[in-house]
């Protein structure tokens, strides 16, 4: 086969990948030490959030490999793959699957945030949409998410460095210069600048909207009453 230089990842995708992983490190960080810093994990949580749509978004609008047409794990993809005759560059069919369940993660723990509360001084931006005991609920499967999570990323880590190690694949490389050296397929195209406003403009709206800015302001506490002064 002729094999060549591609460009495989978008200067987009490759800015979501890393903005995305510091911001995901901070939020579990922040949300272990607690603390003053939970202020940040709520705001932290809401960078994720609007990283995620624009992920979504991207994953139609975007170049050929960030697509998610492109590299969905269907059941024939992955057999294929798991026989040894899948070809293709990108995600392969077993990558897919770990994106995908890393996406729909963060996606389910970012949206729970919103409503969480600490029964102390931290509450979600979103909470007053829900009633305490809903609250509670989402708090809880907060948490367990966020275990999950780690172990998930811990998994993502592990392939990365036993392909880098064993099979002398270097999965990073790609996605921080955006070349892969040594491929069979061809350059991605499409993602261009109308695309990018586009991804960029809802993924900001989607970080506003989890912001809670558009809710109405609290009522004003009532005043103490005025004790006679006999």
């Amino acid at each position: 086969m002729n094999r060549k230089r591609i460009r495989l990842w978008d200067l987009p995708t490759r800015l979501f990948h890393w903005l995305l992983a510091a911001a995901v490190i901070a939020a579990i960080v922040s949300g272990q030490l607690g603390g003053n810093l939970m202020a940040w994990h709520g705001r932290i949580g809401l960078l994720i959030i609007g990283l995620l749509v624009f992920r979504l978004v991207w994953g139609v609008l975007g170049s050929t490999y960030a697509r998610f047409a492109q590299f969905f794990p269907t059941p024939g993809r992955l057999g294929s793959y798991l026989r040894g005759e899948w070809r293709g560059e990108g995600h392969n069919p077993l990558g897919a699957l770990s994106v995908f369940a890393l996406l729909g993660l963060l996606t389910a723990q970012a949206v729970s945030g919103l409503f969480t509360n600490d029964d102390i001084a931290f509450t979600g931006p979103l909470f007053e949409l829900v009633d305490k005991a809903a609250s509670n609920r989402l708090t809880g499967l907060h948490h367990l998410l966020s275990k999950l999570l780690i172990g998930l990323v811990c998994l993502h880590v592990a392939v990365i460095v036993f392909y880098g190690h064993f099979r002398k694949q270097s999965l990073l490389k790609p996605m921080i210069t955006g070349w892969k050296d040594d491929a069979t397929g061809e350059s991605a195209r499409g993602g261009g600048p109308v695309a990018l406003l586009i991804a960029l403009a809802i993924g900001i709206g989607a970080a506003w909207g989890a912001s809670g800015d558009w809710l109405p302001a609290p009522p004003p506490p009532t005043p103490a009453a005025e004790t006679p002064d006999w």
